[in-house]
């Protein structure tokens, strides 16, 4: 019996809820359309509590500017396209359907789709947004 205890506290101890990262805005970009954003395998939450929800990781690299490097590639639910500060868009009028997300440094990047298939590079991006931890 003690096994069982055990074997049930070391699961619950090693299942801790995702906690989203909050980020602050840095490029010019991010800070006149998305604000400061709080991002998590789930979603993407802008400072206006408008939010773009993923249905699933698709990949786990990706090519920016000719080099492969670690990344999460997620699919949007919906695709959706919310107005975020000032009445602006993540990228126009047309439906968001992919965001990757990659370090580079200190600097959070997030780049933004509209494609009909899994982007592979920085080449088919509609925006790039740069962040910052506080």
């Amino acid at each position: 019996m003690n096994a069982l205890k055990y074997a049930a506290a070391a699961l619950f101890l090693t299942a801790s809820p995702v906690l989203a990262d909050d980020l602050v805005a840095l490029s010019n970009t991010a800070t006149a359309i998305t604000g400061d954003i709080s991002f998590d395998d789930f979603e993407m939450v802008f400072s206006n509590g408008e939010k773009i929800e993923f249905d699933e990781l698709v990949g786990d690299h990706f090519v920016v500017d000719g080099k492969d490097v670690p990344a999460s590639v997620y699919s949007v639910k919906g695709p959706g396209n919310p107005v975020l500060l000032n009445g602006n868009r993540l990228c126009g009028t047309s439906p968001v359907t992919y965001l990757a997300s990659w370090a580079d440094d200190d600097v959070t990047m997030v780049a933004v789709f509209e494609t009909q298939d899994v982007p592979s590079s920085n080449d088919e991006m509609c925006a790039l947004y740069t962040y910052v931890y506080p």
